[in-house]
């Protein structure tokens, strides 16, 4: 009996730990904004520049220009964090039909395209 509970509370932790991803603070900043740009905005424009919101662990940034949104991370990494980034995000936004693509740019930053 013990070994069966035991087992069943170690399959829920590592259920529960499965689900948390180390992007979640930046997905409550992109998804705020996907979510505006189907909702309340056909662009940010120029003024989304103002708009830029920052993560409450400090790590990202996203800020919204036209119908794009940019993603940094806030401090100097490496191509191969912002590579890692860029698959997350892609994988959450996979079946979203707003989002078109996730890609990075030329700047190195990572792009979320929500263009028509």
């Amino acid at each position: 009996m013990r070994r069966l509970f035991f087992g069943i509370a170690c399959a829920m932790c590592m259920l529960f730990a499965a689900s948390c991803s180390k992007y979640s603070y930046l997905y409550e900043q992109t998804d705020y904004f996907v979510e505006q740009l189907t909702t309340t905005y056909q662009s940010y424009g120029l003024q989304g520049l103002s708009e830029k919101r920052t993560t409450k662990d400090g790590k990202y940034s996203a800020t919204p220009m036209g119908r794009l949104i940019i993603v940094k991370i806030e401090e100097y990494v490496s191509d191969d964090k912002y590579e890692s980034l860029r698959k997350d995000l892609e994988r959450h936004y996979k079946n979203d039909r707003r989002v078109n693509r996730v890609y990075i740019n030329q700047g190195g930053t990572v792009v979320i395209d929500c263009r028509n």
